[in-house]
Order: C-alpha cells, then structure tokens, then sequence
C-alpha cells in the first residue's frame, strides 16, 4: 500500500465517533465557561485577589474591633452572634476556645481591642491600604473576565466609592449577624411551640439552614454589588442575579465544607507550623476563583446573545479590527497608462522637434 493511498484513508468510525462527542462536550456552556476563565488567567486573577483579601481581613477585623469593642464586649449576645457570623463566612477565622484549638485570631485579643489607640490607628492604615487595593484589584479581574478595559473614572471617585462600598460591606456582615440571632430564637421559639427541645439534632440542623440560607440571601446582594456598583459592568438585570445567585451557591458550599478545607490544611506536615494561615489562604482561594467563575458564565451568556455591554468599547474594537485589515489588504497596483493616439504621437514628435 502506498503512502499516497493510506493518505487518503477515511478516518476510523471510532475516530469521528470520539471527534464528534468532544465537539458536543466543548459545545457546553460549562466547558465553555471554564474555557473562557481559563483564557483570560482567571485563576491567577483569583490568588492574587485572595492574598490581598487575607491581609484585608485581618486589618478590617481589628479596626471594626477597635471602633465596636465597647458596645459589642458589653452585649454578650450580639457579640457571640458576630463572632458565629464572622466564622460561618470565613471558618477557622476566629478561634473561640482559646489556645490551639483552631482558627487564626484569638477571640479574646480580638476583643480587648476596645480602645482605639495607636496598634487600631495602625490597623485602620493598613485596612484602606489593603481593602482599596482588594477592591480595585477585584473590579480590574472582573472587567478582565469580561473582556474590559479600566473604567475611565476619575481616580478620587473611584476610590471614594470603592470606600463606601467597604463600609457597605462591613455592615452587611452586621447584618448577618443580626439576621442570624433573629433567625435562630424565631427557629427555637417555633419548635418550642411544637414541643421540641433546642439542643436536639432536628433543632440544630433547622437553624444550620436558616443561617445559611441569610447568608446566602446576603452573599446574593454582595456579589451582585461587586458586579454592578464596584465593576461597573453594565450586565443585564435577569442575567446579573442569575450570576450572583450562582456565585451565592458557590460561596455557600466553600461556607459548608471550609472546616474540611482548614483540616487537610492542618494535617498536612510540610504546613503544619501554618496550618491555620494555609487553610485561610486556600478559602480565599476557592472563594475568589468562584467569584470570577460567575462572572465567566455572565460574560459567556452575553456573548451568546451577542449583547453589547459597553457600545464605546465595541465601536473602539471595530475601528481598530478595521484598521489591521486594512493595513493587511496588498496595496493596489497602479493602472497601466493608456496606448496614445495617433493624435498624440504626431502632437509628441512635433514638440520633440520644436525643442530641438
């Protein structure tokens, strides 16, 4: 057999078989979202976000900590409740028996932080620092996964509402905490009134979903702010809660499984001495990669449906593309000069002569 024979060879039944469902499988718009994530360096995007976000955790907790210590040391109830909330969104964050029982900070040096003094004046730099530079850093990747360049706002604003977002933030987690003491006496008052006790596993288990179910509610809001308000993305309204809604149940799962996270951390040998801060760095991790995951299936969604989010952008693009095709177009040729007459030949040979 030649080669010129096996060249022409039809492929294996098998072969298109295989070709056919990887182009099926490609054809989905989770792969497709991966892929898209993946294109523009989205999981680089996400660590660098959640090692500014680790630092800004820590600073932002003892600035609220200063400022709120008085009010929340005195009030053993809202403080246990936002010390719950605190580790429900971060777990292994606070570390409430004291010792080496787990979690990063100390519960009890975290609230003798009552008086703001010089290490809060210190803590309250670094916040602006590393919280502004968490949440210009976290609009840049989202407007990166949506193929966006840096907002032409001032600069000021922009850090003006990056700061009023953060404040935001922070009183949302206040907020949670509320909801949650709210939700867990109106769960209890309930199964008294049904005649079951609140130490029992159903009673427990009921205000476990109660307290994930405020979270997520507020987890909602949240990622849909950072999308909207921070990003300045202008993503449709049906498609932006569809996004944040899954980012919402992404966070919720990382929220659920984080004290395992924190454990494979914990047993590893090579980070034992730094279990805690690994395991941290880790949630932060996922949390990040699942914030710009939703936003990939946002900007995957509103490519599909060929809508423009930012017209300025598009028609920027357009006369670039059409500036590069026409650089790429051969030059044309000139056309050749026409045959003269016989008019002209004799016209050209009488000035031939009379310049002679």
């Amino acid at each position: 057999m030649t080669a010129e024979s096996t060249a022409k060879k039809p492929p294996s039944p098998l072969l298109l078989r295989v070709q056919a469902v990887v182009t099926r499988v490609q054809a989905l718009k989770v792969v497709r979202v991966f892929l898209h994530y993946s294109k523009l360096r989205g999981p680089i995007l996400a660590s660098g976000l959640a090692f500014q976000g680790l630092f800004a955790i820590f600073a932002g907790l003892w600035v609220a900590f200063s400022i709120a210590g008085i009010v929340i040391s005195d009030n053993i109830g809202l403080r246990d409740a936002v010390i719950v909330a605190l580790n429900n969104s971060i777990p292994g964050l606070i570390n409430t028996g004291g010792g080496n029982s787990g979690g990063a900070i100390d519960a009890k040096l975290l609230l003798s932080a009552g008086v703001f003094g010089w290490t809060g004046a210190i803590a309250l730099l670094g916040l602006l620092i590393t919280a502004l530079g968490w949440l210009a850093s976290a609009r840049d990747a989202v407007r990166t996964i949506f193929e966006l360049p840096a907002p032409a706002t001032n600069f000021a604003v922009l850090k003006l509402r990056d700061l009023g977002l953060g404040v935001a933030l922070g009183l949302v987690l206040v907020i949670s905490a509320v909801l949650s003491v709210a939700g867990t006496s109106a769960t209890a008052w309930l199964l008294s009134l049904a005649g079951i006790d609140s130490h029992t596993v159903l009673a427990t288990v009921l205000s476990r979903i109660v307290t994930l179910g405020v979270m997520f509610g507020l987890d909602t809001v949240v990622l849909a702010a950072i999308y909207r308000v921070l990003s300045g993305v202008g993503v449709p309204r049906r498609r932006l809660w569809v996004g944040a809604l899954i980012g919402a149940v992404g966070l919720g799962t990382l929220k659920v499984l984080g004290s395992a996270l924190l454990g494979g951390a914990t047993k590893n040998p090579l980070i034992a001495s730094f279990a805690v801060l690994a395991g941290l760095l880790i949630f932060f991790n996922f949390a990040c990669q699942v914030i710009l995951i939703a936003a990939s299936w946002m900007a995957v969604g509103i490519e599909d449906a060929g809508i423009v989010i930012d017209p300025r952008v598009a028609q920027i693009r357009l006369d670039n593309a059409r500036r590069l095709v026409a650089a790429a177009e051969p030059a044309a040729e000139p056309e050749p000069a026409p045959e003269p007459t016989v008019v002209g030949r004799l016209f050209a040979r009488r000035h031939r002569g009379a310049r002679r």
